[in-house]
């Protein structure tokens, strides 16, 4: 089995149902693609990468087994070179922006995907994918603090761990868009979630 992921430069943010049906004549040529196939190829030789489409697109492809440490520098290099990446297995986008307030955020998902500084589209895609084989979403910064939901019982288990005070606060949420309000508040540096909710303190050891 094979992995594949497809980039392309967007003069803006490109929407999950723009990204599946992208062809040649959505993307604009432009010198990044080779750049980006070259930085790639230094970190991964093993990894199939070419350009398409006249310069238009780069494409990925590894193996299944290699998916979650290869997938983390395309999303780097991507970032830095302003390009546009499309997981067509997971069905999510990763635009170069709108990110919050703390630069090094990182996403991580139940299903190995790490991301360094997520689009807020993508943070608020990813929380519509939790499930089985999905079993948590978290936006942490590092030493500081972070939040962490996971499915449970028809509902969803949110928690916040402020580290400064070294306390870990868990509630129970019905409705995924105040999971994905909250996860937005907490990248921009609004903790209104907070006042919000009902929250139990969780001992930590």
């Amino acid at each position: 089995m094979t992995y594949e992921l497809l980039l392309w430069r967007s003069d803006g943010p490109v929407t999950r149902e723009r990204a599946e049906k992208i062809d040649e004549s959505g993307a604009e040529a432009t010198p990044v693609i080779a750049e980006f196939v070259v930085e790639l190829r230094r970190l991964h030789s093993d990894v199939q990468v070419v350009e398409t489409g006249g310069g238009r697109f780069a494409r990925v492809e590894m193996a299944d087994d290699q998916a979650d440490q290869v997938s983390t520098d395309v999303y780097a290099i991507a970032r830095g070179l302003g390009l546009v990446v499309w997981d067509p297995v997971r069905g999510l986008v990763h635009n170069v922006a709108p990110v919050g307030v703390y630069q090094g955020m990182q996403l991580h998902t139940g299903d190995g995907m790490v991301v360094i500084d997520p689009d807020l589209g993508l943070v608020r895609d990813v929380l519509t994918r939790l499930g089985p084989e999905n079993p948590f979403a978290a936006l942490v910064v590092f030493g500081h603090h972070f939040v962490q939901v996971s499915p449970e019982d028809g509902g969803y288990e949110l928690e916040y761990k402020d580290g400064a005070r070294g306390e870990m606060y868990r509630t129970r949420l019905l409705d995924l868009a105040e999971v994905q309000r909250a996860f937005h508040e907490y990248a921009n540096d609004d903790r209104g979630f907070l006042d919000r909710h009902t929250w139990q303190t969780v001992t930590t050891g």
